[in-house]
């Protein structure tokens, strides 16, 4: 099983997925370009960019017939490597993957030259892992996770400052803002048609008409007809969720994911 996270996020935000898996699989997590350990090469310009670094990753593995999982950003770079090397999966589980409608991509305008995304100005900072976690638990969305993926988000996702004072992100504010200033990808339905194998699309409950904020993710920011657009895709729809459906309910997803 190979699983990638989202925007912001890291591998080990996985643990409590891969814990509820049944015993038997070798599963890998990584993290993407600029999250977790990864090495930090500068900002983001398009989400081709750590599709590749997958892309480049599982060419080397040389897998068969694996089972891929990717959340929110993950689940578009997963559809991306699936297009590129079509015998290495054997089923994908998409959740939530950010995917919007053709219509979204065609009218959506790219982020304005020389301004700063909000995300930029996120707190970078604390005395401790610890810190972190007790200044999330009470906050939106952190509060609707499941506590123990709220630690591992914060136990992993920080490293030790340089000045030796508390701890940092481990995906720095502006890294995580370039992902957003990014294209997303608007040639993403020409790679659809080279997945042939079972894709499942787990959403969220739906946005609200109207005007839409793509920085709030309370509810899915995907396409309800996306599942249709695979050969063989099956559409979830969990209205009871938000788009943190791996950190609201892990065990769910793993069961998706093993097919158990």
């Amino acid at each position: 099983m190979l699983f990638i996270h989202a925007t912001g996020f890291h591998a080990r935000c996985w643990d409590q997925t891969i814990a509820h898996l049944p015993h038997g699989y070798h599963v890998i997590a990584i993290d993407l370009r600029g999250h977790g350990r990864s090495e930090k090469r500068g900002l983001i310009s398009d989400w081709t960019e750590p599709a590749r670094d997958v892309i480049e990753l599982l060419s080397h593995l040389r897998l068969a017939s694996a089972i891929g999982a990717g959340h929110s950003k993950g689940g578009h770079i997963l559809v991306q490597a699936a297009a590129a090397l079509p015998g290495q999966f054997s089923k994908l589980v998409l959740i939530d993957p950010v995917i919007m409608s053709p219509e979204v991509y065609g009218s959506m305008p790219a982020w304005p030259q020389g301004t700063e995304h909000p995300v930029a100005r996120r707190r970078n900072s604390w005395e401790s892992w610890e810190a972190m976690y007790e200044a999330f638990r009470h906050r939106k969305p952190y509060s609707h996770w499941l506590p123990k993926v709220l630690e591992d988000y914060c136990r992993h996702g920080v490293t030790p400052r340089p000045d030796g004072n508390g701890v940092q992100l481990a995906c720095p504010p502006d890294v995580e803002a370039s992902v957003y200033k990014a294209a997303t990808g608007r040639d993403i339905y020409a790679l659809i048609p080279a997945i042939k194998v079972p894709v499942t699309v787990l959403r969220a409950k739906q946005r609200d008409p109207g005007p839409r904020d793509f920085t709030d993710f309370s509810a899915s920011p995907t396409w309800e007809k996306l599942a249709a657009q695979f050969a063989q895709g099956r559409d979830v729809f969990l209205p009871h969720l938000t788009h943190f459906i791996p950190m609201q309910d892990p065990e769910l997803v793993a069961r998706y994911v093993s097919g158990e």
